[in-house]
């Protein structure tokens, strides 16, 4: 059901909000991790370093889809929380139109493109026939991941974070035993993670069809449907663009990188294909309580009350440090058990170790850099958080590229330029909002390198 969040007191709004969220996406990275484990497993090595190879890919298009969809829900949520449900609905169509095309064609290209892809990232010969294939078979059914996350983000607009969750939980589970049924019963190995993964979005879309023709009467548009209003495309554009290259630039600075790690050995890209997998779990909660957080800001700025955009922003932050610290000491603690979830290799498991307690310890930093994100993207200030996260990329890119080609690090460079990555997109927002503190900000890169000396230390 909608969700009015111009009212009513704005943590319990915000984790509200913020739970159904996390709950969704853990269901969903929970059936990512179960096509990499179940590969590690019973197929091999060779065929858990091509999942990993291609996750930093799909990642790509998938969020670069989702900040379409997040785009759109800004202009949505302002119309919802100013009231205006006929803009909105002509704002619902045009999107849908228009996202549709535009999913059909870049699924197409990247069908078509997908060899290309691999010999560009410098993917090792041994595993790039597997690649193709999985990749193929993943873009062949982007355009249900779309339609989903369109839905999702536009029941997230109107404040319900919670009924996209039940559809995603089905999704996740069907795709957990199809995944075993392909590769273990039918042996279709990789072919058949692909093709579970597939369906499973397939079906999600039609559980959140079949509820919103029942039960949420304003999407309920029939013919409305048709309706492309060329006045809200430039607006609609203008917000989408930014938000969806931002969204992709993170896994497409994943992509880079991945080229730098395609050079160590199918040990190091197969650590860093699972440790990318427990990132994503880590993750996920801090980027949902920016979206939340963003949902929240586009009401409450269409309602033009501007003391709770204030208060909500402080609040979410607040959220975002206190679960940055929990899942540092979870992860760092528990790295090795973590690992032999994956695979039984013992050099994959000690270079995977390594880079999960470096990678940890950076945790914070992520969660703060969501929450001043989600505060303004929701105030529609898209080009700002594009810029600060194509900061964070090019210097974490150009930071490993040092490291690896010029001092020789191997799989530890990878965590080490994500922490140069991210302390330019501190300062880079920093100065966005004119409150440069460089002495808090070289005090925190203190406390990180002492951590990193810590973590160094412990491997040993």
């Amino acid at each position: 059901m909608a969700k009015d969040m111009t009212e009513g007191r704005i943590t319990p709004l915000l984790l509200e909000f913020t739970i159904p969220l996390v709950l969704g996406n853990l269901f969903q990275l929970t059936y990512n991790a179960a096509d990499s484990i179940i590969v590690g497993k019973f197929v091999g090595a060779d065929a858990l370093a091509a999942v990993g190879t291609s996750n930093p890919i799909v990642t790509m298009a998938i969020l670069f889809i989702n900040g379409l969809c997040m785009g759109a829900s800004v202009i949505m949520g302002n119309l919802f929380g100013a009231k205006d449900y006929k803009t909105l609905k002509r704002e619902i169509s045009t999107t849908m139109i228009a996202g549709l095309i535009f999913s059909l064609v870049f699924s197409a290209v990247c069908v078509i493109g997908a060899p290309l892809i691999f010999n560009v990232i410098h993917t090792p010969d041994e595993i790039k026939p597997l690649g193709i294939t999985y990749l193929r078979i993943i873009f062949c059914g982007q355009v249900f991941t779309f339609i989903y996350n369109f839905y999702s983000s536009t029941l997230r607009a109107m404040g319900d974070s919670k009924n996209p969750l039940y559809f995603l939980i089905l999704s996740s589970v069907l795709n957990v035993v199809g995944d075993l049924f392909f590769v273990i019963c039918l042996k279709w190995d990789i072919a058949g993670c692909a093709i579970s993964t597939v369906l499973s979005e397939a079906l999600c879309c039609i559980f959140c069809g079949i509820y919103i023709k029942k039960k949420v009467k304003l999407l309920c548009l029939g013919k409305e449907w048709f309706v492309f209003d060329k006045s809200l495309v430039k607006k609609t554009i203008s917000y989408c663009w930014a938000t969806a290259v931002q969204q992709a630039i993170i896994p497409l600075g994943k992509v880079v990188m991945q080229s730098m790690v395609n050079t160590m050995g199918t040990s190091a890209i197969a650590a860093i294909a699972a440790v990318n997998r427990i990132d994503d779990f880590a993750y996920t909660p801090q980027q949902n309580i920016g979206h939340a957080t963003t949902a929240f800001m586009a009401q409450n700025d269409g309602a033009k009350k501007m003391d709770r955009v204030k208060k909500g922003f402080k609040e979410g932050m607040v959220l975002e440090i206190i679960y940055g610290f929990g899942i540092m000491a979870v992860c760092f603690i528990f790295s090795r058990p973590i690992m032999r979830m994956f695979t039984d290799h013992d050099d994959v498991i000690a270079q995977g170790v390594t880079y999960l307690k470096l990678i940890s310890l950076m945790y914070v930093m992520p969660g703060i850099t969501n929450g001043i994100q989600g505060f303004f993207r929701g105030m529609g200030e898209m080009k700002i958080t594009l810029l600060s996260s194509t900061v964070n990329i090019v210097t974490r890119c150009i930071g490993a590229a040092i490291l690896i080609f010029g001092f020789g690090m191997n799989i530890e460079a990878v965590p080490w330029g994500q922490f140069i990555g991210l302390v330019c997109k501190c300062i880079d927002y920093e100065r966005e909002r004119n409150q440069c503190d460089i002495v808090s900000l070289i005090a925190f890169m203190f406390y990180c390198l002492t951590l990193y000396f810590v973590a160094c230390c412990g491997e040993g």
